[in-house]
């Protein structure tokens, strides 16, 4: 089972061709970070976390911050030492194995699929929201809501993961100047969302703290955890780095420390302004985020919650006297999300891409359009499958599948940096994680933690998304894979990828 290893050597070797200058310092891995990190789950996820935790959440952000840091630093020695494509699923292959890796990459495979569609219909809501506020056009629920969500199909969230896959077909290029904006305008917009709601909060607001216990915090933990996630962008940047072993815990630390008080003043600004307490069924027990009875009962008071609100940065500053400012939130956001999509879009087709060049998956999964250069049999098929899980489910469910398959990647990487630290102490480590037998537990228990804490919808889903993977191995994809064949073939410069966009530094979520 495990004795299928790619060659670290060859891997390294390819990888030595394309070494880069050593230009980042810790002041712009700190920055890099935070661009990375600063997205989509703090302008989504607000009222799924406040429907959870109540203003309990404040904690829930530390408690996800501080599962990433450990995770991060886990991360940093293998990207450090094997700095190439594939992330989570490469490190996997020259450590644990080829089986390990094959559910690393199936893993990968569930989390960029599903963010995706998370995204898009975080974008849903706002633009939703800012088409009915700014300029008086009402769109029906059944319209844009899923059905589980008190609607029939989100028409404008299939619409834009459609947009975005054609973009990513006809090869268009994202330059690093654009998204630079795009991450500029998110942090303003979430910096003039501070700045405007700290100073009404009412204390009587954060009473109770913690209305459904701390269990309600775990579990708003495990949802939150979407808001950091694109930290990796940091570890990957090893190659990069000036002095790494004093700057990439500084970068990565210090970007985690800077997004999580950032998060924590947003939160305090939506609760302190305008309440964040949860509905509360007929049993006592807070109602599931995103379901028809949640609906059923905000309908009943005409949203006039923030737990009820798709847009609830938006929603909470026209509650307090800035409704054009909240609809400048809601073009911010409208703005900066798709390009969100598209980069989980492309990773998606990424690991699809090298996972099919190594045997693992249909050769026809990496085939490059004659006329665009692009892998377009693939992005085509992800489309679709954005598109779907935009149209039918609500925000939280799909950040939370998308939190199990990260967490089981993040917690392979755990296991993996300790394994290669005892089988191979003596190979050549630019960063080296510190207290590794300390950090590396630490992480592997919190990904844990936080898995168990996902509802039991996400957990069973991963469970059987994990069984497919499993049987397509066994049925197709070990028999077929270069390694066990012998064909040592290793692509890491990336020479023969298709041209696809180019990730941005910043601002992946």
């Amino acid at each position: 089972m495990f004795g299928r290893v790619k060659p670290l050597d060859a891997i390294l070797a390819t990888a030595e061709k394309k070494s880069l200058h050593r230009s980042l310092g810790a002041f712009q891995l700190t920055m890099l970070g935070v661009g990375a990190v600063i997205g989509t789950g703090i302008f989504v996820l607000t009222a799924e976390a406040a429907q959870k935790a109540g203003p309990g959440m404040m904690i829930s952000f530390i408690i996800a911050g501080f599962v990433c840091a450990v995770a991060a630093l886990c991360y940093s020695e293998m990207a450090s030492m094997v700095p190439v494509s594939g992330s989570a699923y490469t490190y996997s292959y020259a450590v644990m194995g080829e089986l390990i890796a094959w559910m690393v990459g199936w893993a990968l495979i569930l989390e960029y699929a599903v963010a995706a569609g998370a995204v898009s219909v975080g974008w849903s809501g706002y633009v939703v929201g800012l088409i009915n506020n700014a300029f008086g056009v009402h769109i029906p629920n059944l319209l844009v809501r899923g059905p589980f969500d008190g609607g029939l199909i989100n028409t404008p969230a299939m619409l834009i993961a459609g947009l975005v896959t054609w973009l990513l077909v006809i090869g268009t290029k994202e330059s690093a100047t654009v998204n630079a904006v795009l991450v500029t305008i998110k942090v303003l917009a979430l910096t003039l969302f501070v700045f405007l709601a700290l100073p009404v909060i009412k204390m009587h607001n954060f009473d109770p703290f913690a209305p459904l216990g701390f269990s309600g915090i775990g579990a708003a933990a495990a949802s939150i955890f979407f808001a950091y996630v694109g930290f990796d962008a940091v570890s990957t940047a090893a190659e990069e780095t000036k002095n790494p072993q004093r700057n990439m815990p500084i970068g990565l630390i210090g970007s985690l420390v800077i997004c999580t008080v950032f998060y924590l003043l947003v939160a305090a600004g939506v609760i302190g302004s305008v309440g964040a307490q949860p509905m509360l069924g007929p049993d006592g027990l807070g109602l599931e985020p995103g379901s028809s009875e949640l609906a059923a009962k905000c309908s009943l008071i005409s949203d006039q919650a923030v737990v009820c609100s798709k847009e609830a940065l938006a929603w909470s500053l026209r509650q307090i006297g800035w409704p054009q400012i909240g609809n400048l939130i809601g073009l911010a956001a409208g703005l900066a999300l798709p390009s969100v999509i598209l980069m989980m879009m492309f990773g998606q087709t990424r690991i699809f891409f090298v996972m099919s060049r190594d045997g693992l998956l249909p050769e026809s999964f990496s085939r490059i359009h004659p006329k665009y250069n692009t892998p377009h049999f693939i992005t085509i098929l992800t489309g679709i499958f954005v598109a779907v899980f935009a149209a039918f489910f609500p925000v939280g469910l799909l950040a939370n599948i998308s939190n199990s398959g990260t967490l089981f990647a993040f917690g392979a990487v755990s296991i993996a940096v300790m394994v290669i630290r005892k089988t191979d102490p003596s190979r050549h480590r630019p960063f080296r994680t510190p207290a590794l037998f300390i950090t590396a537990p630490l992480s592997l228990l919190g990904c844990l933690y936080l898995f168990y804490k996902l509802d039991i919808k996400s957990q069973v889903l991963f469970a059987i998304w994990a069984a497919i993977g499993l049987v397509v191995y066994y049925a197709y994809s070990r028999s077929r894979s270069h390694v066990g064949r012998g064909l040592v073939e290793v692509h890491e410069d990336d020479i023969d990828a298709p041209d696809l966009p180019v990730p941005p530094l910043p601002g992946i979520d």
